[in-house]
């Protein structure tokens, strides 16, 4: 039962930081993209607005999401195609913990593709190549450094997340019960032993991949 405490949390938690990771990346990615390289009516705007995360109160941001994604935003129509809610449900979670790592990935990855020499993409494209392949062949490798440093901070962040996944997700033992709600309830009920447990493995799961993305950021930096 015990291990059962430690276990099902830490497992939810690298399953839901995983996929909000990946979220994040993604749309993080193409937003660096677009705020590095594009200029559109409302991109101060658009560019503010992704950074809200950064400086709103975990709780505000829950509460957005708890409408957009809830019965008053397309929590209908997504129950409907799929059959369960965004709300109090891991896919949920998932989307929250994203929203938040978000701008991480934003602040990592557009400094890279604004210092991007422009000359290979163009001498790639004079050659014959299409925006695909450039993209895939020249300016993905050019920054991987910075994507993968941003992914794991994005990771990190979704780890450790805990107001805005609580409101849009709940905490819900075996569901949606993260390590870090699991600390909480652990605090609540005075088991400080599980609680210190708990914090150890999420430290150090923390302090690894910490470490990594600092040395990732080292070399961008350098310019390795």
């Amino acid at each position: 039962m015990s291990l059962d405490r430690e276990w099902t949390p830490l497992e939810l938690s690298l399953w839901i930081s995983t996929w909000a990771g990946v979220l994040a990346l993604t749309f993080g990615a193409a937003l660096a993209w677009a705020f590095a390289r594009l200029n559109f009516r409302g991109k101060w705007v658009l560019e503010g607005a992704t950074m809200l995360p950064l400086v709103l109160p975990p709780t505000v941001l829950g509460y957005y999401l708890l409408i957009a994604l809830g019965r008053r935003g397309i929590g209908p129509a997504f129950e409907q195609v799929f059959g369960f809610p965004l709300v109090f449900s891991w896919p949920g979670a998932v989307i929250a913990a994203g929203i938040a790592a978000l701008p991480l990935v934003v602040q990592a990855v557009k400094p890279s593709i604004l210092d991007l020499s422009r000359e290979m993409e163009d001498a790639a494209r004079v050659d014959g190549c299409g925006e695909l392949q450039v993209l895939r062949y020249i300016t993905l490798p050019l920054i991987r450094a910075s994507l993968i440093s941003g992914g794991i901070l994005a990771f990190l962040r979704t780890l450790g997340e805990f107001g805005a996944t609580l409101m849009v997700a709940g905490n819900i033992p075996g569901r949606t019960q993260t390590l870090s709600m699991a600390v909480y309830d652990a605090v609540q009920a005075n088991d400080l032993d599980l609680a210190s447990r708990l914090v150890l493995l999420l430290s150090a799961i923390t302090f690894a991949l910490l470490f990594v993305a600092l040395r990732l950021g080292d070399r961008t930096r350098q310019g390795k």
